[in-house]
């Protein structure tokens, strides 16, 4: 239905255009308003027309009649009918956007009165625009025309915009000027310069100084672009010249071969050296092991020794206060050791007589003697482990065991390629490399044993000292890394293997291991540092355990009895030869303390020699002895024992703060002697406090017993 209703309305518009087509021009906008059934036009839109043209319409309005054919009313009738039809089938779309009804309410408008009903032609969409009257044309002139001026004064306003935009970012950039830019309805005005406005002065100098400071710019900013194009001009030259000699070199096959074998050699080492390391470490141990057990073996027994000896010699005292009939009984161990103790003592007052060495204190030697059975078991062990330790590398070419021939690999890796060598940092590498190899050669050195080996003589020093000397000649660098290998190994190795040594085997009361040991560390800690201001972390652990190991040895070993005087006047009585002994053992330990000057900080020394041993134990002993020829001999021995430079200064009139009680002492002592038979022993005393600078002391002693016979002492100083 849709499809005829579309088919029925193109007819109708193409027999119309058909129709139209065959009149002629000027026939063709006659205004058919008139028919009043039609209704489609409006008759006031065309009533001025028709005035101004009644005529030429009437004239027109017949020759129409006669050319068109209008259909009368029963045709008309009849199309209606026909379209309502079309609509009672429901199957039409509506083009009527306009005014919506449903097919119910046209049926029944339809059937109520179907005259009523507007024309089909009333309700379709125009599809072209209607034509206009000569009125609403002259309208639309006149507003196209506003519209055009309007548009125009658009444009200039858009114009007059773009126009300030661009003024105000010339402002922005030309300094100086001041340009006042507004807009004030359609136009754009400009603000005139304002001259009542004042601007700093400006003189010659001024703009000198500006320019000046500006040329200053310029110049660092082209100095440094200067310096950059030189920096890469060398680093052009500098790449080119690398291009060329490895263009030109002839030797790269050989060099790759030298490398390569050196490689492989490294390799080979690095496993070799890993492989042994183990038994390293246990022949390290076992030797350890044997020393550490021999000297807690010497200090249990002095310990042991000392305690039943001063248990005796108390149950002595007790026995002659409470009587003196009858025998002490002593137990059996104690009856051994005592016995054990006198033959020891024997032995060395026998050797000293044979080698001619009279002048000696009993407690001054080092009891350190082993039994035949216990040296026999001790070099015995000692043996196995040497023999241990000639087997580790006995399966190894000396290319991979011997220093001098790894060092000299790489000698010849320095020599030939000398740039290569020290990128790879080898001079830092070989201290680490050789650890393993001098610590095999290390397992048999005693740093406490007097006839022990220098470190100087051993091979692996020899040899690194060889091939530093080589790399000062090889090398211009200043700075090489090889300089220090001697210095890192012995840092590395030697002091630690030293700490050991002095954590857990030094004996302080023993005056040879002390000397060895002093030897040893004065040759690393002030010839082979770093450099001077290079305190290593192994150097400060080794002198921390020097203070510990001595600080260990005054409150565990220094024991000094005090006696009755009466049990003491006689010598030869045991109370007075135990106490004489301790006393000098006491001694002894304060010059094996003092034999540290130069090593360890002076404060130190005073703290442990002075502070903690002569004040509290030499001092007190001294106080408990009777005045004599040998009071004035043990201090004679104490102030020869302190260090020389503590005493330096020329202007000093007073002593060291650590030594007023023995000062103190010694002015007691001179006073005592100068009433007795011992007046010739004060002179002896005078010097002793000329020695360590108690000037003053000793011309107020001059002056009050008037002593002028010795003021020349103290003048001569």
């Amino acid at each position: 239905m849709v499809l005829l209703r579309i088919l029925i309305i193109d007819s109708n518009i193409l027999s119309l255009f058909v129709t139209l087509k065959n009149i002629p021009l000027e026939c063709r906008t006659v205004d058919l308003s008139t028919d009043e059934e039609d209704g489609t036009y409006d008759a006031s839109e065309t009533k001025d027309d028709q005035s101004s043209s009644s005529d030429s319409s009437s004239s027109l309005g017949e020759e129409f009649s006669s050319l068109v054919n209008i259909p009368d009313a029963a045709f008309i009738q009849a199309a209606r009918r026909k379209r309502e039809l079309a609509r009672a089938q429901e199957d039409y779309i509506s083009l009527d956007v306009k005014h919506i009804s449903t097919i119910a309410d046209t049926k029944k408008d339809s059937d109520e009165d179907p005259e009523s009903e507007p024309d089909d032609h009333e309700k379709r969409i125009p599809f072209t625009l209607k034509p206009q009257t000569l009125r609403q044309r002259m309208a639309e002139e006149t507003t196209t025309g506003n519209e055009e001026t309007s548009e125009e004064s658009q444009e200039d306003e858009n114009q007059d915009i773009w126009e300030q935009q661009q003024m105000r970012k010339a402002v922005k950039i030309i300094k100086g000027r001041n340009i006042d830019l507004s807009h004030s309805g359609e136009f754009q005005t400009v603000k005139k310069f304002d001259t009542s406005i004042s601007f700093p002065p400006v003189n010659l100098e001024i703009i000198k100084k500006q320019l000046n400071s500006r040329l200053t710019l310029l110049q660092d900013t082209h100095r440094s672009h200067q310096r950059e194009y030189e920096k890469y001009v060398e680093d052009v030259k500098s790449s080119k010249n690398a291009i060329q000699n490895l263009e030109n070199s002839s030797n790269q096959a050989l060099n790759f071969k030298f490398y390569k074998s050196m490689k492989i050699y490294v390799d080979n080492l690095i496993d070799c050296l890993n492989e042994k390391i183990i038994n390293i470490q246990e022949i390290e141990s076992s030797m350890h092991a044997l020393l550490l057990k021999q000297a807690m073996t010497f200090m249990k027994r002095r310990q042991d020794e000392l305690k039943h000896e001063s248990t005796y010699l108390q149950q002595l005292s007790r026995k002659a206060e409470t009587s003196t009939n009858g025998s002490l009984a002593i137990d059996e161990k104690t009856q051994w050791i005592l016995e054990e103790i006198e033959s020891r003592r024997a032995q060395r007052r026998q050797a000293r007589a044979l080698s001619g060495n009279c002048d000696h204190q009993e407690g001054t030697s080092s009891d350190d003697e082993l039994s035949s059975a216990d040296m026999a078991d001790f070099q015995k062990s000692q043996g196995d482990i040497l023999q241990d330790h000639k087997k580790i590398f006995e399966d190894v070419h000396d290319d991979f065991c011997n220093i001098q021939n790894i060092l000299l690999k790489f000698q010849q890796w320095r020599e030939k390629f000398p740039d290569s060598y020290y990128e790879a940092f080898i001079g830092l590498c070989i201290p680490k490399l050789l650890n393993p190899l001098i610590r095999v050669q290390l397992i048999d050195w005693n740093p406490l044993k007097f006839d022990s080996i220098g470190l100087k003589q051993m091979p692996w020093f020899t040899s690194i000292e060889k091939f530093i000397d080589n790399s000062m000649e090889d090398s211009k660098k200043e700075d090489s890394s090889d300089k220090k290998i001697l210095s890192a190994v012995i840092n590395k190795t030697i002091i630690p293997r030293l700490t050991d040594f002095v954590e857990f085997i030094w004996d302080p009361l023993s005056t040879s291991q002390t000397t060895s040991l002093i030897a040893h560390c004065r040759m690393i800690l002030e010839e082979h540092s770093t450099c001077e201001n290079d305190v290593s972390k192994g150097k400060q652990d080794l002198l921390k355990s020097i203070v510990s190991r001595m600080k260990k040895a005054i409150e565990d070993d220094v024991y000094i009895p005090l006696y009755p005087k009466s049990a003491v006047e006689n010598k030869t009585s045991p109370h007075s030869k135990f106490q004489e002994r301790q006393f000098w053992s006491a001694l002894k330990l304060f010059r094996n303390i003092l034999f540290w000057n130069g090593l360890l900080p002076d404060d130190t020394l005073k703290e442990l020699g002075l502070g903690k041993l002569l004040n509290r134990y030499l001092i007190i002993a001294l106080l408990n002895a009777v005045p004599g020829p040998d009071i004035v001999k043990k201090c004679n021995q104490i102030a020869a024992y302190l260090p020389e430079k503590w005493f330096e200064n020329s202007a000093m009139r007073t002593s060291i703060s650590q030594l007023e009680n023995f000062i103190q002492f010694l002015l007691q002592s001179a006073h005592k002697l100068s009433r007795s038979e011992f007046r010739d022993e004060v002179k002896e005393i005078i010097l002793i406090l000329v020695k360590i600078r108690a000037l003053n002391q000793a011309e107020s002693f001059i002056e009050e017993y008037h002593l002028d016979h010795l003021k020349p002492v103290i003048n001569q100083v």
